[in-house]
């Protein structure tokens, strides 16, 4: 009978892909470029990973393997949904860089998104900054100024974040912060930013070859 029960999130999906086979594709198309046709999936990139919508079922697979294989977690599928439905048209980046309790609608989440997401961020890559170098340009990072490691990656290629970093010392933890295009909540729902960003240092960790310390989303 366990084997048998289908988790809320899993539910959640099946949701959100029944609803995206109401979505107009060719309209999906000309509204968020990234998106591109690929036979009969409709693929895109996140964090430098290649994903698939079946055309015709909505099923996401990984398309970076032969096998299109289907086991591609909740809560990336989640944010993929999320993006194709969404996207305003005519979103645009704005290049007006704000941390998460300024991004629109977001505030009541900005505790969580600091225990969830900054805190695990900082305490992962404490001490190891060589290391977060690394994974970042492996996953395309822009080299930025701040912090002792600051990159721009993408997420999306049409949302993009910035991931910065402070290693900590004898009188200090490493601190992080992630900040976030204004325009985000033109391309996916504020929630989703957070899951967004959780995954991003996921994928940091991942590339770097380490465990994430702590829980996130």
């Amino acid at each position: 009978m366990e084997k048998n029960r289908i988790s809320n999130y899993e539910k959640l999906c099946r949701f959100w892909q029944e609803r995206f086979l109401t979505i107009d594709q060719e309209a999906l198309l000309k509204k968020v470029p990234c998106i591109k046709e690929e036979g009969e999936y409709l693929a895109v990139t996140y964090y430098q990973k290649c994903y698939g919508i079946h055309r015709k079922t909505g099923q996401i697979v990984c398309l970076d393997t032969p096998e299109k294989l289907p086991c591609v977690s909740e809560g990336i599928r989640m944010n993929i949904y999320n993006l194709c439905w969404f996207s305003r048209e005519n979103a645009a980046l704005q290049n007006r860089w704000v941390p998460f309790r300024d991004v629109k609608n977001a505030s009541p989440f900005t505790a969580a998104f600091q225990k969830n997401v900054l805190n695990p961020f900082a305490a992962t890559f404490e001490h190891k900054v060589d290391l977060l170098k690394m994974a970042a340009e492996k996953l395309g990072g822009k080299l930025l100024p701040q912090g002792d490691a600051g990159y721009e990656i993408a997420s999306f290629p049409c949302v993009p974040l910035r991931f910065l970093f402070w290693d900590g010392d004898e009188e200090f933890d490493a601190q992080a912060n992630i900040l976030f295009d204004y325009s985000i909540t033109d391309f996916v729902h504020e929630e989703t930013s957070v899951t967004i960003a959780s995954h991003g240092v996921e994928r940091l960790a991942e590339e770097a070859g380490i465990p994430v310390v702590g829980k996130t989303f």
